[in-house]
């Protein structure tokens, strides 16, 4: 077999703390396997799918969001790092599509918490979903940060 398979290492990004973390331990990992980094962040339209929810402007410019992105990886990691990272933004329901980025991965990387956990919490909802449900390993990083 001539051709190399890449070893994929997935990490959820969504601008918290303890993401920044698992970025950087998602890099550092797929440095020792040989593998390569698919960040991916996830947005989703609060109200979207329910009669009940606030009205939302449906308008989301996924370019800039992107760019934005890209930034914060060049912010966290360096620009050399960042480089190597690929970025996805993508719709949907966060878990969801984290599952679905980490088939046929090497591992699947996750702050504990994100955004809205509870500063309690030892597991937000996202976290503790993959970790059920990951058709690979699943790392959490806790983030130093109290």
């Amino acid at each position: 077999m001539d051709e190399e398979v890449s070893r994929k290492v997935v990490v959820g990004v969504d601008g918290s703390q303890c993401s920044y973390e698992a970025l950087r331990w998602a890099v550092r990992y797929a440095g020792v396997i040989g593998g390569t980094v698919d960040a991916v962040a996830v947005w989703e339209l609060p109200g979207l799918y329910g009669w009940s929810g606030p009205a939302v402007d449906m308008d989301v410019d996924e370019d800039e969001t992107r760019q934005q992105m890209r930034k914060e990886l060049t912010e966290v990691l360096g620009a050399d790092a960042a480089g190597s990272v690929r970025a996805h933004v993508v719709h949907g329901n966060p878990a969801d599509v984290l599952l679905r980025a980490a088939q046929g991965a090497e591992a699947l990387v996750v702050g504990s918490r994100g955004r809205g956990g509870f500063a309690r919490a030892l597991l937000g909802s996202v976290s503790q979903h993959v970790s059920q449900h990951a058709g690979c390993p699943v790392v959490i990083v806790r983030s130093a940060e109290k």
